[in-house]
């Protein structure tokens, strides 16, 4: 009676063992969001040489599994993706709002390629984003301030583009951020206190973090030269202006004055020539 038991049990083991096993070994589920995250993308980008070969609906529908681990650029952590490196592939179109879907995404590098249009509001649903890397393209509009809400930020890079208008202030908020970089910009108006002058433990970036922005200003940049005149030259230039005036017109009365004398002096000599002798 205990042999039969005990071997019952045994089998019970190996069986709750062997389920074990099957779940464990089970293919990840492929995620729909980063099966979207890439659809979009992809639809938003142009890729001249073709070094997105392999990005297809195919590899899309479960790209961190089977073959489609080797998507390009694309690196996987736990069946979904981390970190998407398109860098340098001569990429052109612009950044896909729909970039949010990826919602694991670590870092995102789409740095030196010819994208244009805006930085998407939407990355800020990446909530664990810590490197955003987008530097020499062709990106235009203000940099949205709503990537702060990306709280795990390490990294911003978004020199050498065409961005305008000022910087956002709560980007200032990062305390993670270690490498910030917007030279090379378009950008204007004076640098937020808690980028320009960060304390305490905050790491503090130096003036080639801003060069390359005529209309930017404040520390550490020098201040802003004025581009407007004094009063005291507008003035001057209004009192130098009045007097030339007055100068010109005075002369050309005189010039008047002096013809019209020659003219009346003549008409007389003609006069005293047609008179008679008495």
């Amino acid at each position: 009676m205990g042999i039969g038991i005990s071997a019952s049990f045994w089998r019970l083991l190996v069986l709750l063992w062997l389920l074990t096993c099957a779940i464990l070994l089970q293919p990840s589920t492929p995620d729909p969001d980063d099966e979207a995250c890439l659809t979009h993308l992809s639809e938003s980008l142009q890729d001249p040489n073709n070094n997105l070969h392999n990005w297809t609906k195919t590899t899309f529908k479960d790209p961190c599994g089977g073959s489609a681990s080797y998507l390009e650029g694309a690196t996987c952590n736990s069946g979904r993706i981390y970190k998407l490196s398109l860098s340098n592939l001569s990429l052109r179109g612009s950044i896909s709002p729909y970039l949010s879907n990826c919602t694991n995404l670590q870092s995102l590098d789409l740095s030196s390629n010819s994208l244009s249009g805006p930085i998407p509001s939407d990355l800020q649903f990446l909530v664990n984003l810590a490197v955003l890397n987008l530097s020499s393209n062709l990106l235009s509009a203000q940099i949205p301030p709503q990537i702060a809400l990306c709280a795990y930020l390490n990294v911003i890079d978004l020199s050498d583009n065409l961005l305008t208008g000022p910087i956002p202030p709560q980007l200032g908020l990062l305390v993670r951020l270690s490498v910030f970089d917007v030279s090379n910009n378009r950008l204007e108006g004076p640098i937020p206190a808690a980028l320009g002058n960060r304390t305490g433990n905050l790491v503090r970036f130096n003036a080639s973090s801003y060069v390359g922005n005529k209309d930017l200003y404040g520390y550490p940049l020098p201040p802003l030269k004025s581009k407007g005149l004094s009063i005291m030259a507008i003035v001057g230039i209004g009192l130098g202006s009045g007097l030339l005036s007055l100068v010109l017109s005075f002369s050309a009365v005189c010039i008047w004055l002096r013809v019209s004398e020659q003219n009346m002096t003549v008409e007389e000599g003609k006069i005293s020539q047609l008179m008679p002798d008495y």
